[in-house]
């Protein structure tokens, strides 16, 4: 003779929205603790449409992305300049994706590997 065992039916569910990625005006440094970056750091081709479009976990870019960088404004290489707030929002008209006289200097892709390469 067989047993069945039945059990209640449990109707649970639960939900975690997690908001990590930085609110950086210039998208943020591609490496822990992936601090915000300076304006100019990254070329256009980072942003579509004035938006920034990721670095480190939270890129949003295509598998074979690499896109410019001046690493002259990365700490990692002596940076000390000014460093923008997350939150701090971007003054009206600038647009991010045609930074005048941009000048990188490294080819790196959203995952915080980088080549050499000049624009």
């Amino acid at each position: 003779m067989g047993v069945v065992l039945l059990a209640p039916q449990v109707n649970a569910q639960t939900e975690v929205t997690l908001d990590l990625e930085p609110s950086c005006p210039y998208g943020y440094y591609d490496y822990v603790p992936y601090t915000c970056a300076p304006y100019g750091y990254y070329g256009p081709e980072w942003f579509v449409d004035g938006v920034f479009v990721g670095a480190g976990p939270w890129f949003h870019g295509h598998q074979d992305f690499h896109g410019h960088v001046d690493n002259r404004f990365d700490v990692r290489h002596g940076y000390r300049g000014p460093f923008p707030q997350r939150g701090e929002r971007i003054a009206a008209g600038r647009r991010l994706d045609r930074i005048e006289n941009f000048k990188g200097n490294e080819l790196r892709n959203g995952r915080g590997e980088a080549r050499a390469g000049r624009r």
